[in-house]
């Protein structure tokens, strides 16, 4: 993978971790989840004149991409309903690589070298690893867990060939900040009432604001990526995101970390040197 691109999507991914770190963080994990996306869907807003129009064949999987992010926060809070998010969220964004590398020769004809392989499966390995230290999760959970994996490497076909066929992989994010959040918001009002949702954006305007942006940035390095190399090295090293999760819950957070959490961090690493060299 040539350096500039390894180095561009672990910037994505130290942003990711940023933004879930925002979200832990908050009172309401559906509501913040949400503002995030609220918040890129309005970085995007005043972003958009600076780019160009997608090409008109991206505009189907932008549709497309709408569905699947409003299906995988649903996801999310089920699955952290059922379950604890020590195996969770392992699973989820473990296993997504692994589908993505074992059905991008199908979906995009995109057939990995030996060595790519094996980096994706270290890095998989290592977010794998995590779910050792859960305590609490049964069959649900990890049904709810495994079926995101699922959508994760759905919508990361649909965005990998969305951005393109659009020609502009900024622009393609870009747009496809737009309808997520409409989407979730009238999904919460629907369920909540307007009076308690609007009470949260108001208390929470600036977390969303700024994840948000995070998120965008984090996804627009990804995308732009995934025209520069294989997709499913791409989603791969995205993973690494937990590794800076690591370092934020560290030294930020100040939460104490197991050992299982420093096995899979360093197996991680060892991933992305493997990815480095393949």
């Amino acid at each position: 993978m040539p350096l500039d691109v390894l180095l561009l999507v672990l910037f994505g991914a130290a942003l990711h971790a940023t933004w879930n770190a925002l979200v832990k963080s908050g009172t309401d994990k559906s509501l913040d989840a949400s503002m995030v996306s609220l918040g890129g869907g309005i970085v995007g807003l005043f972003c958009l004149p600076l780019v160009p129009l997608p090409h008109p064949g991206a505009w189907p999987f932008i549709l497309a991409s709408a569905a699947l992010q409003f299906a995988y926060f649903q996801l999310v809070a089920a699955a952290y309903r059922a379950g604890d998010i020590g195996l969770v969220y392992p699973l989820m964004r473990g296993a997504a690589p692994l589908l993505v590398a074992m059905t991008s020769g199908i979906v995009l004809g995109e057939h990995l070298a030996p060595a790519a392989m094996a980096g994706v499966l270290v890095i998989s390995a290592g977010v794998l690893t995590l779910a050792f230290e859960s305590r609490y999760g049964g069959r649900r959970a990890i049904l709810y867990a495994l079926a995101n994996a699922a959508v994760i490497a759905t919508y990361t076909f649909v965005d990998a060939a969305g951005a393109r066929a659009s020609g502009n992989a900024v622009s393609y994010t870009l747009w496809m900040s737009l309808l997520p959040p409409v989407l979730l918001f009238g999904w919460a009002i629907a369920r909540r009432g307007t009076a308690p949702v609007w009470s949260h954006v108001r208390r929470n305007w600036a977390r969303g604001l700024f994840g948000g942006a995070g998120s965008i940035a984090s996804y627009g390095l990804a995308l732009w990526a995934m025209t520069r190399a294989p997709v499913a090295t791409v989603a791969a090293l995205r993973e690494t995101a937990i590794l800076f999760a690591l370092l934020i819950s560290v030294f930020i957070l100040k939460e104490k970390a197991s050992l299982w959490r420093y096995i899979a961090g360093a197996v991680i690493a060892a991933g992305v040197l493997v990815l480095k060299l393949a």
